[in-house]
């Protein structure tokens, strides 16, 4: 069969039911972005909306504001907005810090937890900073309370025995895009008496999620990729509200206190979701935040779902048609049942051609040893965009464009 042509992908565009959530971000007319998966796009609100916080809510209202504004309430206030996305009743996330501090308060709850367990049970491709910090927190308490155990994606299940406290997942491999079935493992893992935290950072807003139908214990996911919070927006925490009177998490800051405002020399956690705060929240940020929770809100999450499994297919087609013969290899799953919403593929050049691609305004990213990474956001990529973004990529793999010196050359952020 022919591979689409430009005005195919015109046609699906103009039959998008999500085509109008595009005029709710900032993007430049000429500019491809497909790097949602690394940080979402600023969200046209949010600037009037952070405007107003500063000028009215700090510059006016100062102090008053924690009260007559609901600073106070904000991190559950934005985590029931993002429990929406994931699959949670109210009551069970709360924005808080970054994903690895949030990875360190479920560790170390679930060794306290589980009694006479110390194995942690992770996969060999998984986050480095969610494997750094359960290394930290046995070097913190010992090895002989805390020992990380990586295996294979195929045999997470096998691994998990009666020492397991813990089995740590991410649900969407960053790399490739793999998903894995977050109902079977939890089934597995509770049926050796283990608990399951899945990191959700690539799946929040880019898949749908079902915690409280699949049974999780908890989870953990950053604020700032598909969420389009800003870059280093807060994270968040699950806690499946069965485990809220016994998952006592180590940083005790009086945000998680039960009166924090009683001012007691004496720590004493708060028995719902709050106990998984420590300090003083981001006010701004979590404003920020919100205002991107509020246009998801409008979302419906089954139609972003299809519209990505379609882009995401799209651009394999477009790519194996028109760039075949040029050393790309999808790392990838082919079925879109399988994936998140990206896509990988490796290539020996990998690094210059997706710097060679920014300079052409496509903007992908880079994970190293050779993969280039394209994240797909249907609340703002277009059919249209996918083409184009070939098209350029046509190019430049026809050109060797990218062997220009000036594409070789590595900055600190791939």
């Amino acid at each position: 069969m022919a591979s689409p042509t430009r005005n195919d992908c015109l046609a699906l565009d103009s039959r998008d039911q999500l085509a109008d959530f595009r005029n709710q971000f900032q993007l430049a007319d000429d500019l491809i972005y497909l790097d949602g998966n690394s940080l979402g796009v600023l969200p046209r609100a949010t600037k009037a909306r952070l405007l107003d916080a500063v000028e009215i809510e700090w510059g006016q209202d100062l102090i008053k504001s924690w009260n007559k504004h609901g600073w106070m309430h904000l991190p559950t206030r934005v985590g029931d907005k993002i429990a929406g996305l994931i699959g949670a009743k109210a009551g069970q996330v709360v924005a808080a810090d970054s994903t690895s501090i949030n990875v360190y308060k479920v560790v170390s709850s679930a060794l306290k937890m589980q009694k006479g367990r110390i194995k942690i049970i992770s996969d060999q491709g998984n986050f480095p900073t969610d494997l750094y910090m359960v290394q930290g927190i046995t070097n913190q308490i010992g090895r002989d309370k805390c020992q990380l155990n990586l295996v294979s994606p195929d045999d997470v299940i096998s691994a998990i025995d009666d020492d397991t406290a813990l089995v740590m997942l991410t649900q969407v491999d960053f790399r490739t895009g793999r998903i894995y079935d977050m109902d079977a493992i939890t089934k597995a893992a509770h049926a050796k008496g283990a608990l399951v935290c899945w990191d959700l950072c690539h799946s929040a807003g880019a898949i749908p999620v079902l915690l409280d139908e699949c049974n999780v214990d908890f989870a953990v996911g950053c604020g700032y990729k598909y969420l389009n919070g800003g870059p280093g927006a807060p994270a968040f925490v699950y806690v499946a509200k069965r485990h809220l009177a016994k998952a006592f998490q180590p940083l005790s800051g009086w945000h998680g206190h039960a009166s924090p405002f009683d001012f007691s020399t004496e720590f004493t956690p708060a028995n719902t979701i709050e106990s998984f705060l420590c300090g003083t929240p981001s006010v701004l940020a979590m404003i920020a935040l919100e205002v991107s929770l509020d246009i998801w809100a409008e979302a419906d999450m089954t139609a972003v779902r299809k519209k990505s499994m379609a882009l995401c297919d799209l651009f394999i087609e477009l790519v194996e048609d028109r760039c075949a013969n040029h050393g790309f290899e999808l790392i990838s799953p082919r079925d879109a049942n399988l994936r998140g919403s990206q896509v990988s593929f490796s290539h020996s050049d990998g690094f210059p051609i997706t710097q060679a691609l920014i300079a052409a305004n496509v903007v992908g990213d880079f994970r190293a040893p050779n993969v280039l990474r394209f994240g797909f956001t249907p609340l703002y990529t277009s059919y249209v965009d996918v083409w184009d973004a070939v098209d350029r990529l046509v190019n430049i793999m026809a050109t060797k464009s990218y062997d220009a010196p000036e594409f070789n050359v590595r900055g600190a952020v791939t």
